[in-house]
């Protein structure tokens, strides 16, 4: 018999959505007839639009014949899709990447979870709390951290906690880390960050040699103007960030699957004996050992993304899901909830009424009003007390799901 990864038995009982999945069935299978709405999970919901679904079905009929037949393709991702990530979502905001900084992945998902596997297993980590528990959960299944103890944090994990009262913007850490992960516009709570915010997290960086993980997978939803879109716009981040980005929110890829992750050559790790290393020559390594590569078809429709008419496509679709998170933040304020996020993120995170534990709150929109959210203690021990909703849903879901809430 083999022995185990004993690290995957520290983990909680279940991964937060499966365990949401499991509760909404059970109650499904003993209420038949009632209409649960969904504003959990953050899954989008609009049609893949026009421009990249005609794109798809062309590169498909290419596939067809014998000139435009595509085998494994390069694993970092095809020159074409590459060449347009670089011209539409960096140039414009005076930064330059070169097409051997990007790699094109099956999802954020994915690249967030695999990156901590080129870092040493002793490497200390920093997280904000609440967060995407894919960061902490991966870390945990490498070995980076100690036993959970009874307040939900995991030991050897720094905790930086974004809270109400600190505008659920993370501390930075008075000790060393030598990872840290960031997201922005925040999932769960919808917060988004400033350039001078991001200038000291770069300062923290050089000072201890850290590397920053930069979550920008929500960038497309920002629609303030002085909200930064990717921290290279700060000086010097190229040497000390890396930053992922999705097409799954952005232009409905949830089930086509398409991200991407950028490394620049300027990023720079160290050995035990203290000899640099290129994170982009690691992560190719890993990259071309692990993954053959994001389909043709796929790539072409991401590559239609950039395309005039599909930007004003997309942005169509991303228009509709903001208004719902508009409606899901007016009608859950008017309803006298204390809410935040919505302006530039399609989350919205508000404290629980009554001060009902998050999951209480959870069984209370179950079972009451037939309404899906997310705990906020499943992103972690500084989540407590709160609930994220999603957009993702159909504008007359949101409102029903608003009018259910509010008539409670």
């Amino acid at each position: 018999m083999a022995n185990i990864n004993e690290n995957y038995l520290k983990l909680k009982a279940g991964y937060l959505f499966p365990e949401i999945a499991k509760r909404v069935k059970a109650y499904s299978e003993k209420n038949p007839s009632a209409k649960v709405i969904r504003l959990g999970i953050g899954d989008v919901t609009l049609p893949i639009v026009p421009s990249i679904v005609d794109a798809m079905v062309s590169a498909s009929k290419e596939m067809g014949t014998s000139e435009g037949f595509h085998g494994y393709g390069p694993e970092q991702g095809y020159s074409f899709l590459l060449k347009s990530i670089a011209e539409n979502d960096y140039a414009p905001l005076g930064i330059k990447i070169d097409e051997n900084e990007i790699f094109v992945s099956d999802g954020s998902k994915c690249d967030c979870g695999n990156i901590q596997e080129i870092f040493s297993t002793d490497a200390k980590i920093a997280v904000a709390d609440p967060v995407y528990p894919v960061y902490v959960d991966t870390n945990v299944m490498a070995g980076r951290t100690g036993e959970i103890g009874s307040d939900g944090r995991y030991s050897n994990l720094i905790y930086m906690p974004a809270t109400r009262e600190n505008g659920f913007q993370p501390e930075i850490p008075k000790e060393k880390a030598d990872i840290v992960y960031l997201c922005y516009p925040n999932n769960p709570t919808g917060a988004v960050t400033t350039k001078e915010a991001l200038k000291a997290w770069v300062e923290y960086a050089k000072k201890n040699n850290s590397i920053i993980l930069y979550d920008s997978a929500y960038e497309a939803f920002i629609s303030e103007p002085d909200v930064p879109r990717s921290i290279y716009e700060v000086e010097g981040a190229k040497e000390v960030a890396i930053e992922f980005r999705s097409f799954s929110k952005t232009a409905g890829f949830t089930g086509l699957r398409c991200a991407y992750i950028v490394i620049p050559k300027e990023l720079k790790g160290r050995t035990r004996s203290g000899e640099e290393v290129s994170i982009n020559s690691l992560w190719s390594r890993r990259h071309t050992t692990k993954f053959n590569g994001v389909s043709y078809v796929t790539q072409k429709g991401a590559e239609a993304c950039f395309s005039p008419q599909g930007k004003k496509e997309i942005q169509t679709s991303i228009g509709y899901y903001m208004s719902n998170a508009a409606k899901i933040r007016d009608g859950l304020k008017k309803a006298g909830y204390e809410v935040f996020g919505g302006i530039n993120a399609p989350y919205i995170w508000l404290k629980t009424s009554d001060n009902l534990s998050s999951w209480d709150f959870f069984d209370r929109l179950l079972n009451q009003a037939q309404v899906v959210g997310t705990p906020g203690s499943g992103f972690g021990p500084a989540g407590e007390g709160y609930f994220r909703l999603s957009a993702f849903g159909k504008k007359e879901d949101v409102e029903a799901a608003i009018a259910r809430i509010s008539a409670l």
